[in-house]
């Protein structure tokens, strides 16, 4: 039976919530570190909703960099593995 969900999709998820976290104490530290601080409770709602929509797109650009160092891993573990699969690993297309 297939997943509805793609590995890509999963994988994004999860790096999802360490992106917004490192994310969002990068903005915390801005911030509070500099003369912005006077303002921070103002603020603030705009780095929890900034950090919550820019770590999407980042998690989904850094997903298939994870995949593809776990499959290399894998592969220097067992050089037979995969024997079937493409050439340049699962996505490629040409």
């Amino acid at each position: 039976m297939q997943h509805p969900m793609s590995n890509r999709a999963a994988i994004a998820i999860l790096i999802y919530m360490m992106v917004q976290a490192v994310a969002f104490g990068a903005g915390v530290i801005l911030v509070l570190a500099t003369p912005l601080a006077s303002i921070a409770m103002t603020l603030m709602p705009y780095v929890v909703a900034t950090t919550l929509i820019a770590s999407a797109p980042l998690a989904w650009w850094i997903a298939p960099l994870v995949r593809a160092r776990h499959e290399r891993k894998l592969n220097a573990q067992d050089p037979n593995r995969g024997h079937d699969q493409p050439p340049r690993g699962y996505h490629f297309t040409g």
